[in-house]
């Protein structure tokens, strides 16, 4: 038995301990951006939507629409990539999960295009869906690195019906493009189904009270279809990622 000790980024114990938090998150940083230059990602549409919603069977009908217009407009989207130069192409990305997720993988798929998945490990209802190219399948453990690699290479985001999550994850891009945080400050922040979310969230409201400039209810357009997002999307990507001589 030898006598010699383990180094420290060979021990499992070392590195799943509290001590050892910053070489972790440091690792969720190092390893997504190593394997994304390696597999030439520069550009993303991110989609974020709820885990719930599915193909068919659920409660809500709307449910089950809201499932297939995500996986259409991913598959617009992905289709009309694929005629852009490759360095302003871009890639369909989504949080991983199932639902609208799996919505947006398999629109993109579907254009047999590479999509990505950014999984984060939950007790429940988290499983990266079957429609992630294997190769950019990613799996976190801390949210804050996850939305980091949502908005490293993102054109552009799209917000489809969701809960806690879904909220979350909006309002901190939002938050980050209304105090010019990002550097990308022209980013389109779509949001589908204005009755949803007026139901969900007064935004009229907060401007009313003053909580927020009525500028900022300009941060962000609703879209009603897949055929809508794609014409105010595609000319937007357009301006945005400089693209020349070439008409949506």
């Amino acid at each position: 038995m030898s006598d010699t000790p383990l180094k420290a980024y060979k021990n499992p114990d070392f590195i799943q301990s509290r001590e050892a938090r910053t070489v972790r998150i440091l690792c969720e940083y190092i390893e997504p951006e190593k394997r994304l230059h390696e597999m030439n990602i520069n550009h993303t549409v991110v989609f974020f939507g709820s885990a719930r919603i599915h193909p068919e069977a659920n409660k809500d009908p709307k449910m089950t629409q809201y499932y297939w217009a995500a996986e259409e407009l991913a598959y617009r989207l992905a289709e009309w990539s694929k005629t852009l130069p490759k360095d302003v192409d871009f890639h369909v990305c989504t949080g991983g999960g199932p639902g609208i997720m799996e919505a947006a993988n398999r629109g993109a798929g579907r254009a047999g295009a590479e999509t990505i998945g950014y999984n984060i490990s939950l007790p429940f209802e988290q499983h990266p869906n079957e429609y992630i190219t294997p190769d950019l399948n990613f799996e976190f453990h801390y949210f804050f690195m996850r939305k980091l690699w949502f908005l490293y290479h993102a054109k552009a985001l799209i917000a489809f019906p969701g809960g806690f999550g879904t909220l979350d994850e909006l309002f901190e891009v939002l938050t980050l493009k209304q105090t010019k945080k990002l550097e990308k400050h022209e980013i389109p922040i779509l949001l589908f189904d204005k009755e949803y979310w007026d139901q969900i969230v007064n935004f009229d409201r907060l401007a009313e009270m003053g909580l927020i400039s009525p500028e900022d209810l300009k941060l962000f357009h609703f879209f009603e279809s897949p055929e809508e997002g794609f014409e105010y999307l595609s000319k937007r990507l357009v301006h945005l990622m400089n693209i020349t001589n070439y008409r949506v």
